[in-house]
């Protein structure tokens, strides 16, 4: 029986964070043993946002591999990619684009919050607000039914099933499979000054190349209780980053359930629950780093699995265009 297959990635603007690891990277290593996984370096996706930076894109492809092969993904399990490399996937963004509206592109929950968090107006980048039709080539153009996503992003998976829904409807068969967005437990963490969003820009992310002085640096700082002054009084856990963190990588519940309680009642100071955080982001950060500077030493052999990975997906890719193309009627010649 053929495996289920996966495609996931990530802009490439800058190193990955432990939101990246608590979000999604952690799914992709348990899953890349029971399925057929393609991990994508969107350089194109990020151009989106940051054509007017091409260096920083172009820069940051090596980077975000080193992340991936530092926290464990195989090559020889995962194929990792290189989204501009892959012609089907542009070809297929622009047939997609037939087959959805701007209204409804306009309407996308997750397009809308990230057009006003980037204070856009009517100033949208024309690539940024075709994204949703964009992602749907990527998805489809491997034929994917799982996406490892945030659950902000759950309405792209949607409006991407939209687009197949019309494209089979239009061949008369079906020609792409729906896609299943897979939302992780700990969903998106927070940055450490208690932001929605931790980002790499905002400097409020803890990266996985974090030295130790790093994150010892980071968790101090990081947003509690603005009314917990004193070890006696009550705390609220509710948008204390230091619990959701805890939440997100600690694997001792009952111990943390045990801490929110003290903290709550009041006789837990802030430096004991940060204290016990840093030391697990120490113990796991430390062998990512120290792999990741492994892989950095070796360049050369990094490009080699992603040039590898892109013949590799690009074969597959092209295929799938091939198939729509004629299940949809166009002139061949």
């Amino acid at each position: 029986m053929s495996r289920p297959v996966i495609l996931t990635g990530d802009r490439t603007t800058g190193p990955l964070h432990i939101g990246h690891y608590a979000g999604s990277l952690k799914n992709r290593l348990a899953l890349q043993d029971s399925h057929r996984q393609f991990l994508l370096l969107a350089d194109t996706q990020a151009l989106t946002d940051n054509a007017d930076d091409i260096g920083k894109v172009r820069r940051n492809v090596l980077e975000v591999a080193f992340d991936y092969l530092a926290v464990g993904i195989d090559p020889a399990k995962t194929t990792i990619c290189l989204q501009s490399h892959l012609p089907a996937l542009a070809e297929l963004s622009m047939l997609y684009l037939n087959f959805v509206t701007v209204a409804r592109l306009e309407r996308n929950p997750t397009i809308k919050d990230e057009i006003r968090a980037r204070g856009f107006g009517r100033d949208i980048p024309a690539g940024f607000l075709c994204y949703p039709a964009a992602q749907a080539a990527d998805i489809t153009a491997f034929k994917a039914t799982v996406v490892p996503v945030g659950e902000d992003q759950a309405p792209l998976i949607e409006q991407c099933n939209e687009i197949v829904r019309r494209i089979n409807a239009s061949a008369g068969r079906e020609v792409l499979p729906e896609a299943q967005a897979l939302i992780p437990e700990a969903g998106r963490l927070p940055g450490i000054d208690g932001r929605a969003k931790m980002s790499k820009s905002g400097g409020n992310a803890i990266a996985l190349s974090a030295g130790p002085d790093e994150i010892r640096a980071a968790v101090r700082a990081m947003f509690t209780d603005p009314d917990h002054l004193r070890v006696e009084d009550p705390g609220r856990v509710e948008g204390n980053v230091v619990f959701t963190y805890l939440d997100a990588f600690d694997p001792d519940r009952d111990e943390v359930a045990r801490l929110k309680d003290r903290y709550r009642r009041g006789g837990l100071g802030d430096s004991v629950v940060k204290r016990r955080l840093e030391e697990l982001l120490q113990e796991l950060l430390a062998p990512i780093r120290a792999r990741r500077a492994d892989y950095a030493a070796d360049p050369g052999e990094v490009l080699r699995i992603v040039a590898e990975g892109t013949r590799a997906a690009r074969e597959l890719t092209d295929a799938t265009k091939q198939e729509v193309m004629e299940a949809l009627g166009l002139f061949r010649l």
